[in-house]
């Protein structure tokens, strides 16, 4: 039963891509749409075997400056729940802000930050992290703050230690909603990273893919922006599932999200 299972996870998204993509070439051809308004599918797989190796070149400088977000967010943010969990009075304090810097566009603020930062990389970095840490933030701060009651007070009543309380019994709680926080922060840092891309502009040796999506688009290489989109869509996918199978790992013993219907 949970072969079958696994199997139709794998086999039902496929078969609808199939699909959609099949469907998709069939329109372009059929209405004879130029590929420099939409190209198909076969159009694109030209385009990216093609300008593959450039675009993969250009792909690592992108997802070298998400996976430092992503590292970044995970552990400031991290910190932050935490002194936000012991201390109410800076969690009221200090929260606000953080939902400010958050729902400020990031596209408003990087030329700024790109300004003030002299160093390309870390400017970046710091313009990915700005879109990426919030849900950290907030989902660790839920899960600290979630520990049963009647948990917390049989902690008090054996003399426990604030520190014993908080690794024994928060930060367990926390984890699942920390990890839950991390696969939406993952796709933030991509987002991040190419938006920040996008506004600095630059080109030479160290450029990122955001920057061949604009080249593509000035020079009507419409098949190569959009085999730049997959390649960006593909990454999103992958760290999205590298940090799903991680969470199951981590909590698959104990936790109930991540029993699968079978073992129960």
């Amino acid at each position: 039963m949970r072969r079958r299972t696994r199997l139709w996870r794998i086999a039902a998204p496929i078969a609808v891509g199939v699909v959609l993509l099949a469907l998709w070439q069939a329109i372009v051809t059929v209405e004879q749409i130029p590929v420099y308004i939409l190209p198909g599918p076969a159009a694109i797989g030209a385009a990216l075997w093609t300008d593959g190796p450039s675009l993969l070149g250009s792909l690592l400088v992108t997802l070298r400056i998400t996976l430092a977000a992503l590292a970044a967010a995970a552990f400031l943010g991290g910190a932050i729940a935490l002194v936000f969990s012991l201390s109410r009075i800076l969690a009221l304090s200090l929260f606000p802000y953080a939902v400010i810097l958050q729902v400020t566009p990031i596209v408003a603020i990087a030329p700024l930050i790109i300004i003030w930062v002299q160093q390309p990389f870390l400017a970046l970095l710091v313009c990915a992290w700005i879109v990426a840490f919030f849900p950290i933030v907030s989902n660790t701060t839920i899960g600290l703050n979630s520990a049963e009651r009647n948990l917390l007070a049989l902690f008090r009543l054996y003399g426990a230690s604030r520190w014993q309380t908080l690794r024994y019994l928060r930060l367990p709680t926390a984890l699942p909603y920390f990890l839950a926080g991390l696969r939406i922060s993952g796709g933030l840092a991509l987002i991040g990273a190419v938006v920040a891309e996008f506004v600095a502009g630059t080109g030479g040796t160290e450029t990122g893919l955001a920057f061949r999506i604009l080249e593509a688009g000035y020079r009507l290489a419409i098949p190569r922006l959009f085999a730049a989109l997959f390649l960006l869509s593909a990454t999103g996918i992958v760290i999205y599932l590298i940090i799903d199978v991680l969470s199951r790992f981590a909590l698959r013993h104990w936790h109930e999200s991540a029993i699968d219907e079978g073992e129960e």
